[in-house]
């Protein structure tokens, strides 16, 4: 095996690369031109149906808008109900043919199968499924309890993206995945509603300015029709905004640059809060909330049922 190895490590490098140079060409033709139809022929929603998680605020609430203003039949989910009947309402004002509302918690298994089950007996098919809910959380990993079942928690977190992209291997062309990677956007978690260490919601604006710092947030319609867009064309990645996937060159070819940024913005001495953060310290120093955050950001009410 070692023999294999040290052949593999002299022949198959130069012949992967050379392979790789020869091919990107015509590859990026097909790309470009894949992609260019892809723009001029989207997809048409209209009376397809699309289950949303997370619909009763934020992204998930403005993606509801956006595809009901393309005539889609939506099937909206969120654990509040009251607040998920606005988002249903104001949907078919927009021109939803129709709306089913079924909240239910996407954390249990059961929840999530029940909605997609009551989707499909209801509408008799699923068309779109857009996985949007979730929380953030306020703390540092060393200063979560050691809970049962952390490691798993967290490993799966960190595997969401390369989760769905084994899942496309696997599908083939048979269902499309639009993976949608946006930076900060204008929600309840903006606003600094959170996921304390001891696992309770809370609302702490201090700490969000400490994890957003000088970064924009940017407006969630605008990210909502990003992300319909991209699906409609059939995009397999889309990052909002567009000049956030220049980050990802840097961590690819100077991977210390950004995480000392990281480090010298966002990251505090050992017994310090977050808040004492430099980034937070600047935002608060020179007032850039008013430009970076938009006006909703301003105020810590969040929707309650």
């Amino acid at each position: 095996m070692d023999i294999i190895t040290t052949l593999m490590n002299l022949i198959g490098t130069p012949t992967l690369f050379m392979t790789l140079l020869f091919m990107l060409p015509p590859f990026y033709f097909f790309k470009f031109s894949i992609s260019a139809l892809s723009w001029l022929f989207p997809e048409d929603v209209t009376n397809k149906v699309v289950l949303i998680t997370g619909a009763s605020s934020g992204i998930g609430e403005q993606l509801a808008y956006e595809y009901a203003k393309r005539g889609a039949a939506l099937s909206l989910v969120a654990r509040r109900e009251a607040s998920l009947r606005e988002v249903a309402e104001r949907a078919r004002e927009i021109g939803s043919p129709e709306v089913l509302v079924i909240p239910g918690d996407v954390s249990k298994q059961e929840d999530s199968r029940r909605v997609v089950e009551a989707t499909v007996d209801h509408y008799g098919r699923l068309d779109h499924l857009v996985n949007n809910a979730g929380i953030s959380m306020a703390c540092a990993f060393e200063e979560v309890p050691d809970v049962t079942n952390l490691s798993p928690i967290v490993a799966a977190n960190a595997a969401v993206i390369n989760f769905f992209e084994t899942l496309r291997i696997e599908l083939g062309d048979v269902i499309g995945i639009t993976i949608a990677t946006p930076g900060w956007v204008e929600s309840e978690l903006t606003k600094g509603k959170v996921m304390s260490k001891y696992g309770d919601i809370e609302v702490d604006q201090e700490t969000r300015d400490a994890q957003i710092g000088l970064m924009p947030v940017i407006c969630a319609e605008n990210c909502a029709k990003a992300i319909v867009d991209a699906v409609c064309r059939g995009d397999r990645y889309l990052t909002i905004p567009t000049w956030f996937r220049v980050l990802y060159l840097w961590r690819v070819f100077a991977p210390e640059v950004p995480e000392w940024c990281y480090r010298m913005m966002y990251m505090t001495r050992p017994g310090q809060p977050a808040t004492e953060a430099l980034g937070k310290k600047m935002v608060d120093a020179t007032g850039a909330k008013d430009v970076l955050y938009p006006s909703s950001l301003h105020t810590s009410e969040i929707k309650k049922d």
